[in-house]
């Protein structure tokens, strides 16, 4: 069997992602219809920018890992502070919660657990 290939590129407006998480790509139809790109795999990628007093909190189905990069500034991810290049995954946990932005981008990835 041949794997699906392709590649899609889209412009995700950065005021859309100023203080809350936007799903950029996903594997669920619900989500692609909103406005993500498609991806073939059991996933979703969301992205967004901190500052100040902005912050976001997103649920977890704790049999999925969820993977926080974040690429650039400072910011709080379930109470521990990351910087710019840094990461977290996180097993087993019921939420997300970011805060304490300071000029921060991340990228939140849901991923299926093996």
């Amino acid at each position: 069997m041949r794997p699906r290939q392709g590649f899609g590129q889209k412009h995700f407006d950065p005021q859309a992602r100023r203080g809350r998480l936007v799903p950029i790509a996903a594997g669920q139809d619900d989500l692609v219809g909103a406005g993500a790109l498609r991806l073939h795999a059991d996933a979703v990628i969301r992205a967004g920018l901190f500052d100040g007093a902005e912050h976001a909190e997103l649920m977890l189905e704790p049999h999925r890992l969820t993977y926080v990069h974040l690429v650039r500034g400072e910011l709080s991810v379930n109470g521990h502070p990351l910087a710019g290049g840094d990461a977290a995954m996180l097993d087993a946990e019921m939420r997300l919660e970011l805060a304490d932005g300071r000029d921060a981008e991340v990228l939140v990835f849901d991923l299926a657990a093996r």
